[in-house]
């Protein structure tokens, strides 16, 4: 991990002049690394990854890149209806060129990406006839097909049932560990950057952020000054493992005498 894949500096957009949605903000992932980006509804998270993926520029400071990059958004839509292979084959549209046509080798890409998910059982369905969770796994298989050296993911877990939002984290995990990829997430559940991320940018306020290990970064005090609520950090074994997790407080209910 000595080559930074993604590294931003002094960063700061304002979609009207004068109200910034953040400013200065600055972190660096290496290849190999989780990034996670926490923070409330409307601190900017979705514009911060368009930035990071060049979709929007910034007005001030400056992103550096160090690969190929592959952005899965939190909603997809497709004007026309277009099978789940399709959908996942047009995730290969930089390596075959203008002009070209995807080869047996290209499909072959898609339709593994699709098995690794365990989604090829979908291939032929019309991507616009999927669930929320199914099109949000096919847009993941679609990352993947196209081999991104950086995967950046809006929300990837928000459609998906619990089962499959372990499934993604898993994959997220080992994409980082075993492929060396460079994966940048944003999330609404503390507990998922907990558990994949090496490193967590908390998004406090519009000039004030935190960005480092996430052991480090990832106290109970800092996300309740993130989320207003209070978190706990808990610790347990399972399967014979020290397992450490955070999980929200809510109001207790109190229960009088039953009869």
């Amino acid at each position: 991990m000595t080559d930074a894949a993604l590294s931003f500096e002094n960063l700061g957009f304002a979609y009207k002049p004068g109200t910034w949605v953040f400013r200065g903000y600055k972190g660096v992932a290496h290849r190999g690394q989780v990034l996670a980006i926490l923070g409330p509804n409307g601190c900017g998270k979705t514009t911060l990854l368009k930035l990071l993926t060049g979709i929007l520029c910034a007005q001030e400071g400056l992103v550096r890149r160090n690969g190929q990059m592959g952005f899965v958004p939190q909603l997809f839509q497709v004007r026309f209806s277009y099978s789940v292979f399709d959908m996942v084959l047009m995730g290969r549209a930089r390596r075959v060129g203008l002009f070209s046509v995807p080869s047996a080798h290209d499909e072959n890409i898609a339709m593994e990406s699709l098995r690794r998910l365990g989604i090829d059982n979908l291939a032929d369905r019309a991507f616009d006839e999927l669930s929320g969770g199914q099109r949000q796994l096919a847009i993941f298989a679609r990352a993947l097909a196209a081999e991104a050296d950086i995967l950046v993911l809006d929300e990837p877990t928000s459609a998906l049932d619990l089962k499959n939002q372990g499934f993604i984290l898993d994959w997220i995990r080992r994409l980082a560990r075993e492929e060396n990829l460079t994966v940048v997430f944003t999330t609404h559940h503390p507990d998922h950057a907990y558990a994949v991320a090496d490193l967590t940018l908390l998004m406090l306020d519009a000039c004030d952020f935190l960005c480092g290990s996430t052991r480090a970064v990832m106290t109970e005090d800092r996300l309740h000054q993130l989320y207003g609520t209070d978190l706990k950090r808990l610790r347990f074994e399972h399967k014979g493992q020290t397992v450490e997790t955070f999980v929200p407080v809510y109001g207790a209910v109190r229960h009088g005498p039953t009869e």
